[in-house]
């Protein structure tokens, strides 16, 4: 295969949101890409168990995307064949009040994968400098600011600062971060949307305030843009994925989630001794029965 996933989309130095690619280039095929997926899963599985049995590091995977874009189903059929039991996937909506009572960071703070789990945000806390920048007044349900005219270029240079901090102390402590924007195009969003219309078996999945948000397409792009460009770091860096085909993007994260959990040198425990002398044992003790 041609492509290099992790590199090919890892966003290095200044990003711009108009020169990113919505739609995979390269050669794959889908046929090809679908059976991809198939062996990168079992991959993946593996590397999980490796990550549990190691019990010091874990990994916290960040998926933004504007509606339509996949999320949900990337989720599905990227982590479909992991152990349940050590992967936790947090959706993030509009903060409750309990949620409002604290500063923005915390409910994604207690959601954190444990060591030896695999975590992930569906939406995030860039959700605070995305549709909170592109709606300021939602900010006004903290309660700590008395009007929109608070919300001054100061206050989105400490928001990003408030998230580089939490990102770099997460890291420190044994969190690897992912970063992943789905990059879908405003004509395969519209044409998904539709189809959610068109199709009875989605109606479910549309929301008439789907359409509002989607007249704002260009200020979610911008926002997009400078969130990225203040925050890719290299203990947290961000990945952009065209996301006009689903099955692109499935192989394309699931490749940079594998590439980063190799990269964690996660080993198996090593017995001591004593624990090997008692696994000999158990194991004479079983035969004997």
């Amino acid at each position: 295969m041609d492509t290099n996933f992790s590199d090919d989309f890892l966003v290095k130095g200044k990003f711009s949101i108009k020169k990113a690619l919505t739609q995979f280039k390269g050669k794959l095929t889908k046929e090809e890409g679908e059976q991809l997926l198939i062996l990168e899963k079992i991959k993946l599985r593996e590397l999980q168990e490796k990550l549990y049995s190691d019990g010091s590091q874990s990994i916290l995977v960040v998926l933004q995307a504007m509606d339509a874009a996949g999320k949900d189903s990337l989720i599905e059929h990227v982590f479909g064949g992991v152990n349940p039991q050590g992967c936790n996937v947090t959706s993030f909506k509009t903060p409750n009040p309990k949620e409002y009572a604290h500063d923005f960071l915390w409910r994604h703070y207690i959601a954190l994968p444990p060591k030896g789990m695999i975590g992930i945000f569906n939406r995030s806390h860039y959700e605070s400098v995305l549709v909170c920048k592109v709606h300021p007044e939602y900010n006004l349900n903290e309660k700590t600011w008395k009007s929109v005219k608070d919300f001054d270029d100061k206050f989105w240079k400490n928001r990003y600062e408030s998230i580089r901090n939490f990102e770099k102390h997460l890291t420190d402590n044994g969190t690897t971060i992912v970063k992943i924007f789905l990059h879908v195009s405003k004509d395969e969003q519209k044409k998904r949307l539709l189809d959610r219309i068109n199709e009875q078996e989605k109606n479910w999945k549309f929301s008439a305030a789907d359409l509002p948000e989607r007249a704002l397409f260009s200020k979610y792009m911008a926002c997009y843009e400078e969130a990225i460009n203040e925050t890719s770091k290299d203990y947290a860096p961000w990945y952009v994925i065209p996301a006009d085909d689903k099955w692109f993007a499935r192989v394309a994260a699931i490749q940079i989630i594998i590439d980063t959990l190799e990269k964690m040198n996660l080993q198996y425990p090593t017995l001591s001794d004593e624990d090997r002398a008692e696994l000999e044992k158990a194991k004479k003790q079983l035969e004997s029965e």
